[in-house]
C-alpha cells in the first residue's frame, strides 16, 4: 500500500492507493497533433507542470480497467499554429488533481474540470491545472479530473476502443462528483456547491453530468456510492456533444447552466440552442458569446487584450449571483 501526505495551500490531505500506480511515459507526438508552420517542438521531453498529488477515484482500480492497470499514462507534445503544450493520453486510472483554497479563503465552493482534447487526450494545463491554480486563488476548490478517453488510439487498430463516453469518461465524472461530497467536510467544501466544468469534450462530460445522475445507492458498500452524483451547477465551455439526441433537461432535475464559446468557432449556433432548450425548459442559464477566440481558449494569460480572456472572471461572478460562493 502506498500513502503520501502533502500539504496544497493550507490543506492537509492523506492519499492512498494499492499496489504501483506507474509513472507516466513520454511519447513522440502523433501527426494529428503538429501543425504545419507552428512554433518548433521541444527538445526536452514533454511533462506537466508541477501540482499536487492524484487522487485515485477507486483506489482499488477503476471498474472495466482491470485489464489495463499496469499502463502507465502518456504525455505527448501538441503543436497548434501559435503555441506548443503537452497533452496527456492513455488513461486507465481515473484521477482528480486537487488545488486547495488557503487556509481561511475557503468559499464552500468546488468544481470539477474536464480538460478537452476530442476524447482522445487531455490538454491537461490551460484547460485544467492553470484554471484550477486560478480558482484556488478565489476561494474555490477545484479538481481537475483525469477521465478515461475513448478515441485515444492505445487499443491495437482493428479492435474496438475500451472505453465508452457515456458509460465510462460519464461514470468517472460522477464518482468525482461523488467522492468530493463524500469528503467535503474534510476538504472544507458544502456537499450542495460542487459543480462541473468542461471544456469541448470535456464539455461533453458536464453536459452528461447535468443530464444523467443519480441520488446515489443508500445500501452501497463503497461508502463514497452512498453519496449523489448529481452536480449542484454546470459549465460546458466550447463544448463538444451539443447535438446528441438522449439528453433530458428540466426544471426539477438539471442544475443551473454557465455557457460559453467564441463567435469564430463552430459552435455558436449549437450553444444558442442549448441556451434557448434550458430556457424553455424552465433551467437558469447564462450565455457568453465572445467575438474572437476560436476554439480551445481555456485559461490563457498570453492574450489579456481579448475579451476572450476574461470569461473565467465572468464564469466566477455568476457563482456568487447564483450563490454559491457565500
Amino acid at each position: 500500500m502506498f500513502r503520501a501526505t502533502f500539504v496544497a495551500v493550507g490543506v492537509s490531505i492523506a492519499l492512498a492507493r494499492a499496489g504501483d500506480w506507474p509513472a507516466p511515459r513520454a511519447v513522440p507526438p502523433t501527426p494529428t497533433n503538429l501543425s504545419p508552420g507552428g512554433p518548433p517542438i521541444p527538445t526536452q521531453p514533454p511533462a506537466e507542470s508541477s501540482h499536487p498529488p492524484a487522487i485515485p477515484l477507486w483506489p482499488n482500480g477503476a471498474p472495466g480497467s482491470a485489464a489495463r492497470q499496469g499502463e502507465p499514462e502518456h504525455i505527448s507534445w501538441r503543436q497548434e499554429p501559435d503555441l506548443v503544450f503537452p497533452v496527456v493520453s492513455n488513461i486507465h486510472h481515473p484521477s482528480l488533481t486537487p488545488f486547495f483554497p488557503a487556509q481561511g479563503a475557503a468559499t464552500g465552493s468546488a468544481v470539477v474540470i474536464a480538460p478537452g482534447g476530442g476524447h482522445m487526450q487531455h490538454t491537461i494545463e490551460r484547460e485544467g491545472y492553470d484554471l484550477g491554480r486560478w480558482l484556488a486563488g478565489r476561494g474555490i476548490a477545484a479538481f481537475v479530473l483525469k477521465y478515461r478517453l475513448a478515441r485515444d488510439g492505445s487499443h491495437p487498430t482493428g479492435t474496438p476502443p475500451p472505453y465508452q463516453i457515456d458509460v465510462d469518461a460519464l461514470a468517472d465524472a460522477h464518482r468525482a462528483i461523488r467522492l468530493i461530497r463524500a469528503r467535503a467536510a474534510e476538504w472544507n467544501v458544502q456537499p450542495n456547491r460542487i459543480g462541473v466544468l468542461g471544456f469541448s469534450a470535456g464539455g461533453e462530460i458536464a453536459l452528461l453530468a447535468a443530464a444523467r445522475h443519480d441520488a446515489g445507492r443508500p445500501d452501497a458498500t463503497d461508502l463514497i456510492e452512498r453519496q449523489s452524483s448529481r452536480p449542484d451547477f454546470f459549465a460546458p465551455i466550447y463544448p463538444g456533444g451539443l447535438q446528441r439526441p438522449d439528453y433530458n433537461f428540466s426544471k426539477d432535475r438539471t442544475p443551473p447552466a454557465f455557457l460559453a464559446c467564441a463567435y469564430d468557432d463552430r459552435m455558436p449556433e449549437q450553444l444558442a440552442a442549448f441556451f434557448t432548450t434550458l430556457r424553455k425548459a424552465g433551467v437558469s442559464a447564462e450565455l457568453h458569446l465572445y467575438s474572437s477566440g476560436g476554439h480551445g481558449f481555456g485559461v490563457r494569460g498570453d492574450r489579456p487584450q481579448m475579451p476572450i480572456s476574461s470569461w473565467h472572471l465572468r464564469f466566477v461572478e455568476w457563482l456568487g449571483d447564483r450563490g454559491f460562493l457565500k
